[in-house]
């Protein structure tokens, strides 16, 4: 009988290789090089199927420069900056749209359709986390694991992280937590920081609390048996 195909998430792609990897070598060198070119790929995968969904929903009722001031912002809110171009063809009354995603760069058009810039559901991108994890410079041992919105890039986390803990001590609750002795540092700020300030900024926490960085130790190769 003929079998229904099926296909895996990236989590189940994921789970996978962390099962079969010990099984093919010992060398967590080797394993930690395949699991991240894989990451990788599916990273781009991602962005690649999220650009070109946002392109095909997004609204585009003329190409007057008020038009295209507005979705540039747009695409630059949800993508960034890099590489950011948007073009107009008259002619042909499409949008030309290239993009750089870390080391690819995107392109897409898009026509004149008749959804308006005011409509309230606007094209969404559901951009993916991925690991950030952060320590101090006076214990680097000492790791937060945190994550960060797959555009932006681990300079761009970072100052959104320096932002955040700055904007935070001037609100009401972290003026609160001063005054009930927190210190204004980054470990009293990651425990106490809403969800909601760092999603703003592209951010998550996962844990509040800091994990002791794991050395693992590289195996010597086994002895062959006889019968190798």
């Amino acid at each position: 009988m003929p079998t229904k195909k099926t296909s895996l998430n990236e989590e189940e792609i994921i789970n996978l290789l962390n099962d079969v990897l010990p099984e093919v070598t010992q060398d967590p060198a080797v394993s930690g090089k395949i699991m991240n070119a894989v990451q990788k790929k599916l990273r781009h995968k991602s962005q690649v199927a999220a650009f070109h969904e946002y392109c095909q929903k997004c609204p585009l009722p003329d190409l007057t420069d008020d038009t295209i001031k507005e979705l540039t912002a747009r695409f630059e809110h949800e993508f960034g900056k890099q590489g950011l171009q948007l073009d107009a063809d008259n002619s042909e009354d499409k949008l030309f749209v290239e993009v750089q995603l870390n080391d690819a760069v995107l392109t897409s058009e898009i026509p004149v359709n008749n959804r308006s810039l005011d409509e309230d559901e606007e094209p969404e991108v559901k951009l993916k986390f991925i690991p950030f994890p952060v320590a101090l410079d006076g214990d680097p041992e000492l790791v937060w694991m945190m994550a960060k919105k797959e555009n932006l890039s681990p300079d761009e986390a970072g100052m959104a992280l320096a932002n955040a803990q700055a904007e935070y001590w001037e609100t009401k609750g972290g003026q609160n937590a001063l005054r009930k002795g927190a210190q204004r540092n980054f470990p009293d700020f990651v425990s106490r920081v809403p969800a909601k300030l760092l999603g703003e900024v592209g951010l998550k926490r996962h844990y509040k609390d800091p994990e002791t960085v794991k050395v693992i130790r590289q195996l010597k190769p086994g002895k062959k048996s006889p019968s190798d």
